[in-house]
């Protein structure tokens, strides 16, 4: 201050002050954290996260968008928006939190009825405790409340703001909105790391399907999930890091490090539900057969830097799921599904739209792979990362396979931070024969353009 002070009474005050403002300038604040104690190992963290959709779309035949027939359409959306608030109060005490809302485009809250409420759509996606057994040690959380912690895939509990593609490859969130809250589940897990095995073990509490809005009804010939016959769902997931360790700060799991970790992992999981299918003529049927869901998932994921000094790195996945929901059982789900109706007689149950059958009882290969590019490639623009992804589905209930294809990029303005994502789909559409599915001779497509900024 002294020396502001003298450098004034020469009459270079503006020059001075401005050299002391240089040299003072803060640095650029990355993440919104607070401070417990001095070390920082007790924090509060807080982030957001925004990803909107601007996407064209080929219609599936007979689509109706409030009773209009409809070849296309383009439609504006938030496919998630999200808060978190999560920390460690001491050396073994941690919470998370988040709240937020997805799918949300014209027709939020609309049904095929043609009423609704757009305003029901935001809701507490987790709030769970954890107790840490060690301090300083990831060998085991014990946690419950409303969770993601999964079994099944890693994709089964994906951490959105730094997946690879543009989209997680839903079907492996193998319960979503049917006997789960968007994939969460009120749970009791432990989970950690021995060694080099990464472990979550979870019992879970599902919902009952008549409460989530739109409960199938019973079928002679195929399964759909009862009514009654509640069972708590056993759960567990397991992964060999051969290279480094994934982080445990929370239940989710990273999409891609963008080469800031070297990650090699062979990974194994599964889910099983005594009796959670069933199928009869009635729901009061006195002969009607129960079924267990039992799912497995064998799989190998890839994520490291390829060039350290220019940025580039590889993330590659490749994951085989045997999906045992009971005798042909089968879901259509169209992502933010731009329609509402479908004017074919005898039409699976939300088929229209961009949907595709997405869960079955079968077997699915997933597969994806991406190249970030690099660091400098766009200058203060930021990089490139083009990747593909593939999921094939051989469902008892097809009479062929079906295979989704997917091409896209990601513009990196400021890695997860920033980023556009230009994504190209196609998916096959099925004709009703019976109480079959037979593929057609078409595929249909969308475009999507997504803008995310998470912090």
């Amino acid at each position: 201050m002294k020396s502001v002070i003298k450098y004034c009474l020469y009459g270079a005050c503006f020059l001075s002050a401005g050299i002391v403002q240089a040299q003072d300038k803060p640095k650029e604040i990355e993440e919104l954290r607070l401070k417990l104690n001095e070390d920082g190992s007790h924090f509060i963290k807080a982030t957001f996260l925004n990803q909107t959709w601007f996407r064209f779309n080929q219609s599936n035949p007979g689509t109706t968008v409030l009773g209009d027939a409809t070849d296309q359409s383009f439609d504006i959306g938030l496919r998630r928006t999200r808060f978190q608030l999560y920390g460690n109060l001491t050396d073994h005490v941690a919470f998370y939190f988040q709240f937020g809302q997805n799918n949300f485009n014209f027709l939020a809250g609309q049904n095929n009825f043609n009423n609704g409420n757009r305003k029901f759509q935001v809701f507490m996606h987790d709030a769970l405790g954890e107790y840490r057994l060690k301090k300083g040690s990831d060998l085991l959380y014990l946690g419950g409340g409303l969770t993601i912690a999964n079994g099944l895939s890693r994709f089964s509990q994906p951490s959105i703001g730094t997946i690879m593609s543009m989209d997680v490859p839903v079907f492996a969130q193998a319960t979503v909105d049917q006997t789960d809250e968007f994939s969460r589940k009120l749970s009791v897990y432990a989970r950690g790391q021995i060694g080099k095995l990464d472990y979550r073990v979870v019992v879970s509490d599902p919902f009952p399907i008549t409460s989530n809005g739109s409960p199938t009804s019973i079928s002679a010939t195929n399964s759909t999930f009862a009514y009654d016959q509640h069972h708590k769902q056993y759960q567990g997931f397991f992964a060999w890091n051969f290279f480094d360790q994934e982080s445990h700060q929370t239940p989710y799991m990273t999409g891609t490090y963008l080469g800031k970790k070297r990650v090699l992992n062979l990974e194994a999981g599964f889910i099983t539900q005594k009796n959670a299918t069933w199928r009869g003529t009635a729901n009061n049927d006195p002969a009607r057969t129960y079924q267990d869901m039992t799912l497995w998932s064998v799989a190998v994921f890839y994520d490291a830097p390829v060039n350290a000094e220019q940025g580039t790195a590889l993330n590659a996945y490749v994951g085989y799921f045997h999906t045992d929901y009971g005798t042909r059982y089968l879901r259509y789900n169209g992502i933010m599904n731009p329609a509402n109706g479908s004017s074919i007689a005898g039409a699976p149950a939300g088929s229209y739209g961009n949907a595709f059958p997405m869960f079955g009882t079968g077997n699915v290969v997933y597969a994806q792979v991406g190249y970030l590019l690099r660091r400098d490639l766009l200058g203060e623009l930021g990089t490139l990362m083009p990747y593909v992804t593939y999921q094939s589905a051989d469902y008892d209930r097809l009479d062929k396979k079906m295979n989704v294809y997917a091409l896209g990029v990601n513009w990196l303005l400021k890695g997860h931070t920033a980023k556009f994502s230009l994504d190209y789909q196609l998916r096959p559409t099925y004709a009703v024969s019976g109480t079959d599915l037979i593929r057609d001779s078409g595929m249909k497509s969308q475009v999507v353009l997504q803008y995310q900024f998470f912090f």
